[in-house]
Formats: structure tokens, C-alpha cells, sequence
């Protein structure tokens, strides 16, 4: 016979110690913050030990809090997908994938077909934005993100190494950077950039042209329209080769010149518990196929 709390309260827990906001969890729970506090504190009384340390706007887990919940993540994911398991197939399957806008115009839009054609019992749902979405909360069934590789709490493999450089139309007619002068640099903003964030800055840097005015040309907060001002003959970008791959790959854009910067990594993230399941299996095989 199992003596364990109440579920109620490990739910509300788990979604407590997930988000670090009693607001959050409550938002995802569809209860008050009050009932959060009230479950966490049965399930504290129930132990005899403190899960959290709170403070006045925040809370942070405590040692026991950090033992006891990537346990009850792993529990309630492998519920969940149990369950998916178990469910009725009368109705057609939707497998959700999520990657940033740029990469999901640029790379995967054009792409579904394949996906199609490898699983026909399955419908591809591809959730664009850029901002990332809580796997664990069936938000999506596994995401593409771009970072470090770093991903507390979720398995993460590697698809791409990313690497930028310059690009422009082929009708510029560059031959080498010191004809980047008469130039407009594109610049593709970062949401957050960091000192070896891939900017004109850092390659003029490593070019040794401290002749170029980094700051100077048109800004794009979204990177395929950083490529579209460049297919246009509107300057010279550095972009992601990753997402420039069809334009250069068309002819619509040259790389004439280096250096190339390093940029981050594209990843395919999902939770523990769906490693072995068929929306992941399904999502890796399509995105080893179409950009291998």
C-alpha cells in the first residue's frame, strides 16, 4: 500500500518548482495562486520539511524541493505519455514541432511534404515563435531551439552548428572586403546578444577593417528579412549561413568573402519521457532527412 500525498498537491507542486512563481503554475493549473500556496504547504506538512524558500516576490526550491522534483517531472511526463498511448485513434494525430520564426520559414516550411510522405498517418503542426515553449506542458511535442545546447530538465541533440558570414546578390558584383566600404551593411538583431554574439562589430574585428562603420545600415529584428533586403541588392548582410542555405544554395545570394563567425547551435529538445515515443522518432527522421 503507497502512502503518498495527495496528487493534487504534487501537481501543484511540480508546476510551482517548473515555473519558480506560485502566479505561473496557478495560470497553468487554472487556479488561484492562493490554492497553489495551499497545496504546496499540505504537501510540506505531509513531509514535515520545506520545499521552497519564499520570498517577497519570489521563490526558490529548497535542497529537498530540488531532490523531489525532477522526480515528479519524470513521473508526470511518463503519465502523460502513457496516456497519449492508451487514447482512441478514431481521430487523425498532430505531431507539434516548434522552432523559431525565421528558422521555420527558412528552413521548414518548404519541407513538409517529406514529413507527409514518411508518416501519412500523421499531421505536421509547426508552432513559429520565438519564444520558447514549455515542452513539459504539452506545448509542443518537441522544439528545434537555438543556443549553448544547454537545456535544464530536457534532452537535447544536435542537428546544426550554425556559422555566419557575409552575403549579398550576386549582381553587387564583390569580390573582397575592401569593397565593403561603399556598402550597406544589413544587421540582423539579437534578442540577446553576448560579447561573441556573430554582429559586424566582431567579423570587422577579425578582418581587420577598422576602416568600416559597424554601427551604419538598415536593422532587421527578424532574420529572413535581413536575407530578403540582401537577395534585394539592398547591402551586404551577415546572417546565418543555416538560414541563408536556400538562397545561396539558389544563387539568389554569394558568400564572396570570409571571415566566418561562429554562431550557436540548432537543437532538437524534448522531454525525457517522449524519447522513445513516435511524435519524437517521427520529428528526428524528418529533420535528419531535410537538413542532412
Amino acid at each position: 500500500m503507497r502512502r503518498l500525498p495527495p496528487l493534487s498537491a504534487l501537481r501543484a507542486f511540480e508546476a510551482a518548482a517548473r515555473h519558480l512563481s506560485f502566479k505561473r503554475a496557478a495560470e497553468e493549473l487554472a487556479v488561484t495562486p492562493t490554492a497553489i500556496s495551499h497545496q504546496v504547504r499540505q504537501l510540506e506538512d505531509h513531509l514535515g520539511l520545506a520545499l521552497f524558500a519564499r520570498g517577497p516576490r519570489q521563490v526558490a526550491l529548497t535542497a529537498a524541493g530540488a531532490h523531489l522534483h525532477p522526480v515528479l517531472m519524470d513521473g508526470f511526463d511518463a503519465f502523460a505519455q502513457a496516456i497519449a498511448a492508451l487514447a482512441p485513434r478514431g481521430g487523425r494525430r498532430v505531431v507539434t514541432l516548434s522552432a523559431t520564426v525565421a528558422f521555420t520559414a527558412k528552413r521548414l516550411a518548404t519541407r513538409v511534404e517529406a514529413f507527409r510522405l514518411a508518416h501519412p498517418d500523421l499531421d505536421l503542426r509547426l508552432l513559429a515563435t520565438d519564444d520558447p515553449v514549455d515542452l513539459r506542458a504539452g506545448e509542443a511535442d518537441a522544439a528545434v531551439r537555438y543556443g549553448l545546447g544547454s537545456y535544464p530538465g530536457l534532452v537535447s541533440e544536435p542537428l546544426i552548428d550554425d556559422r555566419f558570414a557575409p552575403v549579398c546578390s550576386p549582381r553587387l558584383g564583390l569580390t573582397g572586403p575592401g569593397e565593403l566600404a561603399g556598402q550597406a551593411l544589413i544587421h540582423a538583431e539579437w534578442r540577446h546578444p553576448t560579447p561573441d554574439t556573430p554582429t559586424w562589430r566582431l567579423w570587422a574585428r577579425q578582418a581587420g577593417r577598422a576602416d568600416l562603420d559597424v554601427e551604419a545600415g538598415p536593422r532587421f529584428t527578424d532574420d529572413s528579412h535581413a536575407i530578403q533586403a540582401a537577395v534585394a541588392g539592398q547591402g551586404v548582410a551577415l546572417v546565418s549561413l543555416t538560414l541563408a542555405a536556400a538562397e545561396l544554395a539558389a544563387g539568389l545570394l554569394v558568400s564572396p568573402f570570409g571571415p566566418t563567425l561562429a554562431g550557436r547551435r540548432f537543437d532538437l529538445v524534448y522531454p525525457p519521457a517522449a524519447r522513445d515515443g513516435e511524435a519524437v522518432a517521427a520529428l528526428r527522421g524528418w529533420l535528419e532527412a531535410v537538413l542532412g
